[in-house]
């Protein structure tokens, strides 16, 4: 049975549950619900969450578990010889890809089930026939192979029917169990709230769970990396020079220079113009205006980055050279080509506009409009109020907004892999391409990389690195948001 039949016998279950549940309920208080202990309700759900969770849980153990399992059987078939040509990555992944074919020649009529399960088939009838619904097999897949895939196919289909099994088991026993504890004294309201609570734990803990496996596995490679490149070379290292033959310099100081640097140029356009909307749409906008102009401005936050990337290199860029390279307007060649820190700068700015307005204009309207009442009462101006009054108020949650973007814009990749250019210089002139931590992370990790070689494993050290500067912001946003806020009534 497929997963997605499963999930939904899952939930036809829970269904029926719930009816069954909220009936036998009914009927042990005969038909007069002021009798029972809970709503009719909460016993259904008592019944339908009883029968479903169990479930759902073997499905995703199962799901996580299977694929382990099934890898390290198939592996051990998978001979010294053959890991020693390739590596036993790139074996299983052909592995896989077969298995897959495999599987769609079946459906597709052609190959019969037999054929595609015997070790007695011919290598070159399966290499056709695979061959005839899009699966081309590269020199390096074996019969070996082939047989490993058999292998593999097989453990899959009967994990796939005992999954279906446990699963099924453990729903019906659930709705079963859940049934009978069903009558008019059981609490199924407190049963219910309490799987509520911890369904709200967990969803909770998602977070702080992601959070830790990416800082473990950023930390065990990193410690790796610094096992056999020299950490001070690295930190205070001003070359950055990989050769994946040997020889490599992997300095971090003109990456975060640069990445520093656009950041900077990037909230210099983004503060100012996000700040004065944030101000006009708050405290001078008519109501139709604002209906009309926040959601205009928020747009910019939707628009992917890859399409500010281009935006930077085939208009901004371009522009750019016409002003300030050696044909253009000023007739001095500042400018050598369109990638530079200013390009990548003004287009990130220009994407950070409605992180810093809409945080900003949240953060001003919160601000007690008695305080607006008394400073005008006063005689104060409008222009004054907002000077002397509202801003010195909302201060903190705005410098907090411009924090959290500047830790935004540290993080960004598309724009300046393709608007800033790729070399690693440290330098003052913001027209000179330069490349960031960001872009040389995407670098040293795409190719025919060996992972166990430095100059793959930098990578890791610089996400740590960038993982430690943007959560100092954030640390930083939150500090000076709780600590210098005021408290209105």
């Amino acid at each position: 049975m497929s997963l997605s039949l499963l999930l939904l016998v899952i939930l036809l279950l829970a269904a029926a549950g719930y009816v069954l549940g909220r009936v036998r309920a009914m009927q042990s208080a005969g038909g007069d619900k002021r009798i029972l202990h809970s709503l009719p309700g909460y016993y259904g759900w008592s019944v339908a969450l009883t029968s479903a969770l169990p479930a759902l849980a073997v499905l995703v153990l199962w799901v996580v578990i299977q694929p382990v399992v099934i890898h390290s059987q198939v592996s051990s078939m998978i001979s010294e010889s053959t890991i020693a040509n390739s590596s036993l990555d790139l074996v299983m992944s052909d592995v896989v890809r077969v298995a897959d074919g495999l599987n769609v020649a079946v459906s597709m009529g052609v190959l019969t089930e037999e054929q595609a399960s015997s070790i007695r088939t011919e290598f070159t009838d399966i290499r056709a026939r695979l061959g005839e619904v899009g699966v081309a097999l590269g020199s390096n897949v074996t019969a070996e192979t082939l047989h490993a895939a058999q292998a593999y196919r097989a453990l899959a289909a009967s994990g796939s029917m005992l999954r279906t099994l446990f699963v099924l088991v453990f729903a019906v026993a659930g709705l079963a169990f859940g049934y009978l504890r069903v009558n008019k004294d059981f609490r199924a309201r407190n049963v219910v709230e309490a799987i509520v609570r911890w369904a709200l734990i967990a969803a909770a803990s998602i977070a702080i769970l992601t959070t830790t496996g990416i800082v473990l596995s950023l930390i065990s490679n990193t410690i790796h990396f610094f096992s056999i490149y020299p950490a001070a070379d690295f930190f205070f290292g001003l070359t950055w020079s990989p050769s994946f033959g040997g020889g490599s310099q992997l300095g971090i100081v003109p990456l975060i220079w640069a990445t520093l640097y656009i950041s900077l140029i990037a909230l210099a356009v983004a503060v100012p113009i996000g700040l004065f909307a944030a101000i006009y749409l708050s405290e001078y906008a008519s109501p139709a205006v604002r209906s009309i102009a926040k959601p205009l401005l928020e747009v910019l936050a939707g628009i992917p980055t890859i399409v500010y990337g281009l935006f930077a290199l085939l208009t901004v860029g371009p522009l750019l050279v016409d002003v300030f390279g050696k044909n253009g307007a000023l007739g001095v060649a500042w400018m050598p080509g369109a990638s530079s820190v200013l390009t990548a700068g003004l287009v990130m700015g220009i994407m950070l506009i409605p992180f810093v307005s809409s945080l900003s204009d949240d953060i001003i309207n919160a601000v007690p409009q008695s305080l607006r009442d008394g400073s005008l009462g006063l005689g104060a101006t409008p222009s004054e109020t907002v000077k002397q009054v509202v801003l010195p108020a909302a201060l903190p949650g705005i410098v907090g907004a411009i924090l959290l973007a500047a830790s935004r814009a540290v993080g960004e990749t598309m724009i300046v892999v393709m608007g800033a250019g790729a070399a690693a210089r440290l330098s003052l002139n913001p027209l000179e391409a330069m490349t960031t931590v960001t872009a040389k992370i995407v670098s040293q990790l795409t190719g025919d990389a060996d992972f166990a070689s430095p100059e793959a494993l930098v990578a890791f050290a610089l996400g740590m690195t960038l993982f430690v500067i943007t959560l100092a912001l954030n640390i930083v946003a939150l500090y000076v948001v709780r600590k210098y806020r005021e408290q209105y009534d």
